[in-house]
This record gives structure tokens, C-alpha cells and sequence, in this order.
């Protein structure tokens, strides 16, 4: 039973998914249910059709993205491999010695659609 409704689960996203590839515009982005993951449409290019991919943008405390352009991923492999720099801890030790040397900035950003894809 809980396989099923998984299915039926994954089937509603797909087809809000082939809903959104066929009829967004392009770099239009949808919010998910998870803060900071949003869905971005990208246009044609090259003779690539449009495809959708996954935009990751950190969130201020109010829920705003703080950068114009977050981590775009396009396929599972693109992100396994994204996940695996992630984690490497010279990368964390890179970004605290960076925070160390920069100066402070501020934080600002939009609000997004409430027009989001439960995932």
C-alpha cells in the first residue's frame, strides 16, 4: 500500500512537472515545499529543447533568497557529484577561512510565488 501511494505521489509531481516544462516561461521558477530548492525552466538554447532543473538558493530568516542566481543542477549526476564537493571538509575549511577575510554584508532579498511544488 505504501508503494502505491508513493507512485501516486511521484505520478502528481510528474505530471505538475510536464505541466510546468510545457507550458512556463522560459526562467520562470517555481518555489518548492522546501526552503532555499526552487524549479527553474530553461529555455531553449542551441538547439537544446527546454528542460527543467533544480535552482538551489539560500533563504534569509524571512524566507527571501539572498542571492539573484543560486546552484543550478540539471540531472542526478550533476548533483551526486555537487553533493560530493559539498562535503568535502577542505571546501567548509575554504569558506571559514573566506568568512574570516571578508567583510560583513548585509542581507535582502523577494519573495517568491506562492505557487509551490510539494515534493
Amino acid at each position: 500500500m505504501f508503494l502505491l501511494r508513493l507512485h501516486t505521489m511521484s505520478s502528481g509531481i510528474d505530471e505538475r512537472l510536464a505541466q510546468f516544462l510545457n507550458e512556463g516561461k522560459p526562467w520562470e521558477k517555481k518555489p518548492t515545499n522546501i526552503p532555499g530548492v526552487l524549479i527553474l525552466k530553461l529555455p531553449m538554447f542551441k538547439g537544446t529543447a527546454p528542460s527543467l532543473a533544480i535552482e538551489i538558493n539560500p533563504v534569509n530568516a524571512a524566507g527571501s533568497s539572498t542571492k539573484k542566481r543560486g546552484i543550478i543542477i540539471r540531472t542526478r549526476p550533476e548533483l551526486e557529484e555537487i553533493t560530493k564537493l559539498l562535503s568535502n571538509p577542505k571546501v567548509a575549511q575554504l569558506a571559514k577561512n573566506i568568512d574570516e577575510v571578508n567583510p560583513e554584508r548585509s542581507e535582502s532579498g523577494s519573495k517568491s510565488s506562492s505557487d509551490m511544488f510539494e515534493i
